[in-house]
C-alpha cells in the first residue's frame, strides 16, 4: 500500500499539465472547454483523495512499513538525496484531510467561477497547488519539502494577482510574495545547516541526529525552520500579508488561507518536534510570537468591517494559538487543533460570499464603547505594522534602487550603451581636452601622441593624467587653481559621506556584509 503515495501528488499536476498544454494550444478554450477544465481538475484531485484515504486506512491498520523509497535523485561526493515519501502518522492524516478540501473547493469553484475570466487558468493553479501541498506533507526529506513549499508559494502569488488587471492586487501579490521569501531563507538556512552538522536532508536521519548535537547547534537548526514557519503562517512581524491576500478569488481565499497553506508553517514545527524539545531557547520564541500573533489578530479582528478579513485575523489568531501549544509542548493538541481549524475556517471562507448575500442590509455600524480611543484607533491602523515596514525597508531599497537606475542611465549608459552616443561623448572630451592643453590631437604628422593597442592606449591615458596633473599643481604651484580643486574635492567627499549614512545604504551595506559572512 505504500506505493499509493507517489500517485497522490502525481494526479494533480499531470491534471494541471494537460489543462496548461491544452489550453496553451488552443484545444481547451472559452466557455465551451470550461466543463473540460474543470472534469480534468477535479477528477484527479478526486482520484488523489480517494488514494490518500486508502493510504491513511492502510496506516491506521498497520498495513503501511512507514516509508517509501523512489529512488536515488541526485548525489554529489556526500550529497545524497532520494525521492521518498513519508507513510504513515500525521503526514498521511494531512494528506487525507487537505486532499478533502482540496477536492470540496474544487467541485464548488466549478460553478462559482463559471464563465469568469481566467477559468482555466484558475483551475490549472489550483492543480499545480494541490500537488505542491500535498507533495509538501508526504515528502520524507526537506529538498522535497521545500520544493512543495516554494511551487505552493508561486501558486499563492499567482491566484492574489489572478486579477492582475487591478493595480492594488498585483501590489499585493507581489508584496505577498517578497515576504514569504524571508522565510524561504529561513527554510534554506536551516536544510544548509541540517546538511552540515548531520550529513543528512532526511526528516527522519535529521530528528535521529539531532540528539548528538550540541544544543547550540539545535537551537541555530530550530530558529532558522521557525523563521521559515512564521512568514509561511503570517505570524509577528509578518502578520500583515495575509490580510493583503484576499484580493483572491474566494475559492483560492479558502484553500490557500482558510484551510489548507496557512497552516504549512504549524506542520514544518510539529514535524520537527525533535529538533525543537532539545532547542528551549527556540521552543521560547515559537510560544512567546505565537501568543503575540494570537493577541495582535484577536484586538485586529474587532475593527474589522468586511467578512474576509474578520475571517483572516481570526485563522491568523488561531494559527498563533497553534504556535502557542507546540512552544509549549502540547504537540498532540497543536496536531488536532491543525486539523480542527483547517475545516471550520475553510467552511466559513466558502459561506462568506452566501452569509453576506443575506445579511445585506440588516447590519448597521456602530460606534465603539467603553474603548480607548488609541487602542481603537491603533487597531484600525492595524497598529501600523505595514507603516513600519514600509519605513524601514521598502522605502531604503526603492531610495537605493532609485539611485542605481540614474547612475545606470545617466553614466553606464552614456559611457557602454550605444556606440553613437559613447564616441560623441568620448570625442567631445578629447576635443575640450585639446584646447585645454593647446595639443593638436588630429594632426595626423603628430604620431607621438596617438597610441595603437591596449598598451599604447595606455600609456596615452597616463600620459594625458601626468601632464593634467603637472599642469594644473607642479606648474601652478600650490596657488590659486590648486585651492580651489582641494575644496571641490573637500565639498564632493563631504556629500558622498552623507550619501553613505542614508538608510537605504545601510541596508545595502548590512546585506552585504551578511553575504560576505555566510
Amino acid at each position: 500500500m505504500d506505493a499509493l503515495v507517489i500517485l497522490i501528488p502525481l494526479l494533480p499536476l499531470a491534471a494541471a499539465a494537460v489543462i496548461g498544454i491544452g489550453h496553451l494550444f488552443g484545444v481547451i478554450r472559452g466557455e465551451d472547454g470550461e466543463s473540460t477544465t474543470a472534469d480534468i481538475a477535479s477528477w484527479a484531485i478526486i482520484m488523489s483523495t480517494l488514494l490518500a484515504l486508502t493510504l491513511l486506512g492502510a496506516d491506521l491498520l498497520g498495513k503501511n512499513t512507514g516509508s517509501f523509497l523512489v529512488g536515488q535523485w541526485l548525489s554529489s561526493d556526500t550529497l545524497k538525496i532520494e525521492v521518498n515519501f513519508i507513510t504513515s502518522g500525521l503526514n498521511v492524516r494531512l494528506a487525507a484531510l487537505f486532499s478533502v478540501l482540496l477536492a470540496i473547493v474544487a467541485c464548488f469553484s466549478i460553478n462559482y467561477m463559471h464563465r469568469e475570466a481566467g477559468f482555466h487558468r484558475f483551475f490549472f493553479i489550483l492543480s499545480l497547488f494541490a500537488s505542491a501541498i500535498l507533495l509538501l506533507v508526504l515528502s520524507g526529506n526537506a529538498v522535497g519539502t521545500f520544493i512543495g513549499w516554494e511551487v505552493a508559494g508561486l501558486c499563492s502569488y499567482l491566484l492574489i494577482a489572478y486579477a492582475y488587471d487591478r493595480p492594488v492586487a498585483a501590489a499585493n501579490a507581489t508584496r505577498v510574495f517578497v515576504t514569504n521569501r524571508i522565510g524561504d531563507i529561513g527554510f534554506i538556512l536551516g536544510l544548509s545547516l541540517s546538511y552540515a552538522w548531520t550529513g543528512s536532508v532526511d526528516w527522519s536521519a535529521l530528528n535521529d541526529a539531532i540528539a548528538q548535537l550540541p544544543p547550540g547547534d539545535a537551537a541555530a537548526i530550530a530558529l532558522c525552520f521557525a523563521v521559515a514557519a512564521f512568514a509561511k503562517s503570517a505570524q509577528l512581524p509578518f502578520s500583515p500579508w495575509l490580510a493583503r491576500s484576499m484580493e483572491g478569488p474566494t475559492p483560492s481565499s479558502a484553500v490557500f488561507y482558510g484551510a489548507v497553506m496557512v497552516h504549512a508553517g504549524v506542520y514544518l514545527v510539529i514535524l520537527l518536534r525533535p529538533v525543537f524539545e532539545l532547542a528551549p531557547l527556540a521552543m521560547g520564541v515559537v510560544a512567546v510570537v505565537g501568543l503575540s500573533t494570537a493577541v495582535y489578530s484577536f484586538v485586529v479582528g474587532l475593527t474589522q468591517t468586511d467578512v474576509k478579513s474578520s475571517l483572516i485575523f481570526a485563522a491568523s489568531g488561531q494559527l498563533g494559538l497553534m504556535f502557542l501549544e507546540c512552544g509549549l509542548g502540547f504537540w498532540q493538541l497543536a496536531g488536532w487543533h491543525l486539523c480542527a481549524h483547517a475545516v471550520v475556517r475553510g467552511y466559513q471562507f466558502l459561506a462568506a460570499p452566501s452569509l453576506m448575500h443575506h445579511v445585506h442590509g440588516l447590519c448597521e455600524e456602530t460606534p465603539p464603547r467603553n474603548v480607548r480611543t488609541w487602542l481603537y484607533v491603533a487597531s484600525l491602523q492595524r497598529f501600523w505594522l505595514d507603516q513600519m515596514t514600509d519605513w524601514a525597508l521598502v522605502k531604503p531599497i526603492r531610495s537605493l534602487a532609485h539611485d542605481l537606475s540614474y547612475f545606470d542611465d545617466h553614466i553606464v549608459d552614456r559611457v557602454m550603451g550605444g556606440a553613437g552616443p559613447a564616441i560623441r561623448s568620448i570625442s567631445s572630451l578629447a576635443q575640450l581636452e585639446e584646447r585645454m592643453i593647446g595639443a593638436q590631437l588630429d594632426n595626423d604628422s603628430d604620431k607621438f601622441a596617438n597610441g595603437s593597442g591596449l598598451a599604447g592606449k595606455l600609456t596615452e591615458l597616463t600620459a594625458a593624467f601626468v601632464h593634467w596633473f603637472e599642469e594644473h599643481f607642479v606648474l601652478r604651484g600650490a596657488g590659486r587653481g590648486a585651492i580651489d580643486y582641494g575644496r571641490r574635492l573637500g565639498h564632493i567627499a563631504n556629500t558622498f559621506e552623507q550619501s553613505v549614512l542614508r538608510p537605504r545604504y545601510l541596508v545595502l551595506f548590512v546585506c552585504i556584509t551578511l553575504l560576505v559572512a555566510f
